[in-house]
């Protein structure tokens, strides 16, 4: 009996040694862990990493994508195609309906143009001959306003005004050579002159054929053989496949034709682009969105098609907009900015907010001295989010048990980019927060 008793105790013995070294393991690393989160956490306190300011700002969620320019655009032309042709209205400008745009040159033109050329030269002679003649207050009124037009065209940066003030100053001078003939006694040279330079006018007049405007907007002298496949008469057929088969090259310029015109719709425009974000995918019809064309414009568009594949991997929106049509005139295929939203109020960079149980956090850092501070993130981009404050009810339900600052304000210090080690130290410092509470209480 006392041998059995001796090795029971012995056993016994043995394992509460065993019991006790598992326990001084366990409080070692314990006593490590615990020291080595404190540290952690007086670094963090009296060492912060870099900061940044809380200040007011706008987070925007923006995609640059590739668009086929989609408009309603019609053909003007005429018989005498092969006459070659003088524009009436510029590229780019607006037109009403009958409007004249463009003429065929009527046949031998260039050799009745030559005509009035030189016979522009003799007026030219005779009227400087007979000066005093011919010197009235009418001729000295558009002296002075020829003078006035050439003394504009150093300051002059548009080609379509030089053309402009080049064609006002030819009017001037035709307008003074028949105010002088006019003057002039009948038989005069002058008189004769300018008679034979009007029928020559008249000549030209006659044999031309004017290209008038059957709707209203805006001309282009552009063609490509585009005009009526990409049209707004069926958005379904604007596919992925669709699209990249038409092997356009984003910003190249459509070419000039020299013998027919166009005139496109400048009320509504549209653009076809692809997409395979997140937000595209989500998108619905009817829904609004900006634009910023290449000329930095930005415009208002509303989604009026969504064509999507069989594996939604990307889709197609059908944009609709109507502003800063003239600008993409000379265009087929340009690349933009898709806008899907902007939010203003508290910005913060991403890199200084992390998750913590579902919750958003970041550091805040105070004279020296640093504490966690929980937010609400409203909206995010790839790299600010707008971040607000909970409500007293949304904390309430929330139902909180961590002692934790709950308030951010304009011009708080936050820390960027904090630690794994910072981010998993929020428990311990909840705790801690706790203790002294409680000590606080009981004092």
């Amino acid at each position: 009996m006392i041998f059995g008793g001796s090795v029971k105790k012995t056993n016994t013995e043995k394992k509460k040694k065993i019991n006790k070294f598992k326990f001084f393991c366990l409080l070692v690393v314990f006593v490590f862990l615990a020291a080595y989160v404190m540290f952690e956490i007086i670094g963090l306190m009296r060492n912060p990493s870099n900061t940044v300011i809380v200040k007011e700002g706008t987070v925007t969620k923006e995609e640059t994508v590739t668009g086929v320019i989609i408009r309603d655009e019609t053909i003007v032309q005429g018989k005498n195609l092969k006459n070659g042709m003088q524009h009436i209205v510029d590229e780019g400008d607006k037109v009403a309906v009958g409007d004249p745009i463009f003429r065929y040159l009527s046949n031998d033109e260039s050799q009745t143009k030559q005509k009035i050329t030189e016979l522009d030269n003799k007026i030219s002679v005779a009227i400087s001959e007979n000066n005093q003649i011919l010197y009235s207050s009418s001729t000295k009124l558009i002296d002075s306003q020829i003078l006035d037009k050439i003394k504009e065209l150093p300051d002059i940066n548009s080609v379509q005004i030089l053309k402009e003030n080049k064609r006002n100053v030819s009017s001037l001078i035709l307008k003074k050579a028949k105010l002088a003939g006019d003057l002039s006694p009948t038989g005069s040279t002058l008189k004769q002159l300018i008679n034979e330079r009007s029928k020559l006018e008249k000549q030209i007049t006659d044999g031309a054929e004017y290209i008038k405007a059957e709707k209203s907007g805006i001309v282009s002298y552009r063609i490509d053989g585009f005009e009526d496949k990409l049209n707004d008469d069926d958005f379904s057929k604007y596919t992925k496949d669709y699209i990249k088969k038409l092997n356009f090259k984003v910003g190249d310029i459509v070419p000039v034709n020299n013998e027919k015109g166009k005139i496109i719709n400048n009320f509504k425009c549209y653009i076809a682009v692809i997409s395979k974000s997140q937000e595209a995918k989500n998108a619905k019809e009817g829904q609004k969105i900006s634009i910023v064309l290449p000329n930095a414009q930005m415009v208002k568009g509303k989604i009026v098609r969504i064509n999507r594949e069989g594996n939604n991997s990307e889709v197609v929106l059908i944009i609709e907009f109507d502003e800063g049509i003239e600008s993409l005139s000379i265009y087929r295929s340009i690349r933009v900015d898709l806008v899907w939203w902007d939010k203003v109020g508290n910005k913060v960079p991403n890199s200084a907010i992390f998750t913590v149980n579902g919750l958003s956090y970041v550091i805040r850092s105070n004279n020296g001295y640093n504490d966690y501070v929980l937010i609400k993130v409203l909206k995010k981009s790839d790299e600010y989010s707008i971040v607000s404050n909970y409500s007293l009810v949304e904390l309430k339900e929330l139902n909180l048990k961590q002692n934790i600052s709950t308030s951010l304000l304009l011009y708080d210090e936050i820390v960027l980019n904090p630690s794994q080690s910072m981010k998993n130290a929020i428990n311990w410092y909840c705790k801690i927060l706790q203790k002294n509470n409680k000590l606080f209480k009981k004092k």
